[in-house]
């Protein structure tokens, strides 16, 4: 099957970003996205513009993404695009799009699930990057996602572990907030990290069963913190930026490995897996190389820009999905709250 001429058309619409990206045989000839900067000034993702963002640019990106891969829409073998879970207005925008250009040409539509997808970037052709084999544990770090996954084959996954609460990546978001950094936090938060002292403030770690992560309690720990050390000193946020920093990511980052630790250990698995945006974050990738001399992991982190959401990661599930013949009707829906 591999040996035809294969090009899928991806398109990812889950929440900020409009994305398109077009895969021939596994391997990426473009991957376009296009950021939402207005969501800056309110400190988070506003649904309601987000959506109307998505209708302006959806057409450019697409057309772009055809473009940069250097062929014409009528190559194109499927379109495959993100059914959910996200935000519903921006899942619909995508929806409607993808069906209305697969009808038009005439050609199948694949519906991608946005968790899955960014398990299976790790399967895009990538020079200096190797592939997971079956099975493998995968964790998936995002703004709206924390949770471990068994991963068996391409569509045979379990969620082993999840957060109860609040994702990690809106922990660092939210610690951010509270000390004055702008939106996202993450990146500045790591930024800063490197230049401090990870112990110069413990932070307790939440008690939570089995494999499930929670992150409220830590928000609302950190929260506290600040506020009693501001009262004591007005300039303690200033002083020690880089510091508090430092502990707040290296205690992030110590939930997290402590989750993968069992995880391994449970299962057996010894190949670890990371994908969503928050593994973009340097420290979480060392913590990780660390675990290879520590408990023997093999490792595998995507290429930075196959980790925050993208459509390079849609399209190789819609390549996947393709290959098996398992195509969606015109009658799909977008769900917000789809499961894995």
């Amino acid at each position: 099957m591999s040996s035809q001429n294969i090009y899928i058309l991806g398109i990812e619409s889950s929440c900020d970003d409009t994305a398109a990206s077009v895969i021939h045989n596994g391997k990426i000839l473009s991957n376009v996205v296009a950021n939402q900067k207005i969501h800056e000034e309110f400190g988070g993702v506003v649904p309601e513009l987000a959506s109307r963002a998505h209708q302006q640019n959806i057409v450019p990106v697409v057309h772009q993404a055809l473009k940069k891969a250097n062929i014409t829409k009528e190559q194109l073998n499927a379109v495959a695009f993100t059914r959910g879970p996200g935000l519903m207005g921006s899942l619909l925008v995508g929806t409607s799009f993808a069906k209305s250009l697969a009808y038009g040409l005439n050609i199948p539509l694949i519906d991608v699930n946005h968790m899955q997808a960014h398990i299976l970037a790790h399967f895009i052709d990538e020079e200096g990057f190797k592939k997971p084999p079956f099975p493998f544990l995968a964790m998936t770090i995002s703004g709206g996602h924390t949770q471990i996954v068994k991963v068996e084959d391409y569509f045979k996954m379990t969620v082993i572990g999840e957060t109860i609460d609040d994702a990690v990546g809106e922990a660092f978001d939210k610690s951010g907030k509270i000390l004055g950094l702008g939106y996202p936090a993450g990146p500045e938060i790591d930024k800063r990290a490197k230049l401090g002292n990870p112990k110069a403030f413990q932070f307790t770690k939440p008690k939570v069963d089995g494999l499930n992560f929670s992150f409220s309690g830590f928000k609302t720990a950190i929260l506290y913190f600040i506020q009693r050390e501001v009262k004591a000193n007005p300039n303690f946020i200033e002083e020690n930026l880089n510091d508090i920093c430092a502990s707040i990511q290296y205690t992030i980052i110590g939930i997290l490995i402590d989750k993968l630790k069992l995880a391994s250990k449970q299962t057996g698995i010894k190949h670890i897996a990371i994908g969503g945006g928050v593994s973009a974050n340097s420290g979480i990738r060392q913590a990780l190389k660390n675990g290879e001399q520590k408990f023997g992991w093999t490792t595998y982190v995507p290429k930075f820009e196959f980790t925050t959401d993208n459509a390079a990661m849609i399209a190789i599930v819609g390549y996947l999905k393709y290959l098996e013949g398992d195509f969606a009707e015109q009658d799909v829906m977008a769900s917000a709250r789809l499961k894995i």
